[in-house]
Formats: structure tokens, sequence, C-alpha cells
């Protein structure tokens, strides 16, 4: 996806809020474009401090609660209460599977469970706006580990 859309939706996003514009939100989206997986509010705020050392945690909070708000970034939720992040504009939906041992996150994508979940709405006369589906288990690698 090229850049300058992120950016642009984030800038239309503030004005329509009525936000005031400050460059450090966008530098905050920069780091987090520049990082592909999942990343931790923790893990992120030590990249942005170390390139912008201006700029405080609260701040990389709050942007990064308005990448959500925005469709920019979807938050993860792995069940061990650390927020996460992901990129989610012009990024194929997919599903986790969720090692419960070492927090491995597996991305799945399969076009027939998508389809069965939009066959369910459609059948409730229902209108899905977002869902996650997510697996919890035991990953490859602490298997054999346990064997």
């Amino acid at each position: 996806a090229n850049m300058k859309q992120e950016f642009e939706i984030l800038n239309q996003f503030i004005k329509r809020r009525g936000l005031r514009y400050t460059s450090q939100r966008e530098k905050v989206l920069d780091i987090f474009l520049s990082k592909e997986g999942h990343i931790s509010l923790e893990e992120l705020y030590k990249l942005v401090r170390e390139k912008y050392p201006d700029i405080g945690y609260t701040t990389v909070y709050r942007t990064m609660k308005l990448l959500c708000e925005c469709g920019l970034c979807q938050d993860l939720d792995l069940g061990d209460d650390v927020s996460r992040y992901e990129h989610k504009y012009a990024h194929q939906h997919h599903d986790h599977l969720i090692c419960i041992k070492c927090n491995k996150v597996i991305e799945v994508v399969k076009q027939q469970i998508e389809k069965l979940q939009d066959d369910l709405a459609k059948k409730h006369g229902f209108l899905p706006v977002k869902h996650k589906l997510q697996i919890f288990g035991v990953c490859k690698k602490c298997l054999n580990k346990g064997k």
C-alpha cells in the first residue's frame, strides 16, 4: 500500500474529529507502518523513542487508539493483557492461531472460513462489521519440546 494513503486517512480522521494536527502522530504512524506483523505497545514505544526521544508514552498510546479508530490498525488480544497491534489497511483479513505456551501467533487465511462467516450472517439478515477468529493451542515447536 502507498504510505501516503495511510497518512491521508489519519489526517482526514483527525480533521473530522476536530483534533488539532500534530506531527508526533505522523511519526508514530510512520514507525508503526515500518514494522510488519504484530507489535506490542512497549516495543513500539521503544522504537519511537530511539528515533524521536521527545515523544512520550501517552502520545504513542493515544495515537495507536486513533489508528485503531480510523481503521489503519487493529488491536490484538492474545489473552495475556499485553496491547498488541497489527496493520489493517490494505491487508487481507486473516485469522490467528495463538500458542498458549510461547505466545507465538500464526496468521492464517482460509477463504472458505470467510465465506462461511458471510453466509451465516446473511442467513440471519445480519450485517457484519468486523470479526476475529482466534484459535488458542500449542504450536509445533512447543509440542516437540514436550515429547
